[in-house]
């Protein structure tokens, strides 16, 4: 199996990956406009304000919409078919990760999921919420 890629942490997503090392869910929250974003960034997409501080997520999310990928690249091969979704978090922001832990002929647009840290280093993987 080829060695697996992970995220390369620059200063703008180190607290980002810092907090899935330690099993949290931290994503930024524009003090200004009291939105959620996601992905990492300086200034805010929705109100161009630059107060943003990182704060725990609930980890509670909804499917929005996902693929199911059969032929992926060497370092996953020998884990496909799998599934990649785009999930809501509670809080408003959209992320894009792995569902696990569910058939791919399981999973549906509306299905609630939730964060579950995995691997080496941890990464936010999201499964069907009990």
């Amino acid at each position: 199996m080829a060695k697996r890629p992970y995220p390369v942490l620059d200063p703008d997503t180190a607290p980002f990956w810092k907090a899935a090392a330690e099993g949290r869910l931290e994503i930024q929250r524009c003090l200004d406009c009291e939105r959620w974003v996601f992905y990492p960034r300086v200034i805010c997409p929705y109100c161009g304000g630059s107060a943003l501080e990182w704060a725990v997520a609930s980890g509670r999310a909804t499917v929005y919409s996902y693929t199911v990928v059969h032929r992926a690249p060497p370092e996953f091969r020998d884990e496909v078919p799998y599934v990649v979704g785009l999930v809501d978090l509670e809080e408003g922001a959209r992320l894009m990760t792995r569902l696990v832990d569910v058939e791919p002929a399981g999973v549906q647009v509306g299905m609630p999921v939730e964060v579950d840290f995995r691997g080496e280093p941890p990464l936010p993987y999201f499964k069907r919420r009990s």
